[in-house]
């Protein structure tokens, strides 16, 4: 998951965030995604847990678990507060 989390938030995202403590936040947010508890179905990725890791399927159940999501994100998805949604 190192490794992962290295591409991800060094190499692709890296160079566009200069800001430390933006860098730091999106290292945060890329260690609930990248770790061993993201390979269970079923996984919360979100407090609510209306965001989570589906169950292995076929290739219409992973359409339907999508299409269940709402259509606008509340900011638990990216790992924020719901009041950030205020601004």
């Amino acid at each position: 998951f190192a490794a992962l989390k290295y591409v991800t938030g060094e190499c692709n995202y890296g160079g566009r965030v200069t800001d430390d403590k933006d860098r730091r936040l999106l290292n945060t947010l890329l260690d609930k995604i990248y770790c061993p508890d993201s390979l269970s179905p079923g996984h919360a990725l979100s407090s609510s847990g209306l965001y989570l890791i589906p169950e292995v399927g076929d290739h219409a159940s992973y359409l339907t678990t999508i299409a269940a999501l709402p259509v606008t994100q509340m900011p638990e998805v990216f790992g924020l507060h719901e009041n950030a949604d205020i601004s």
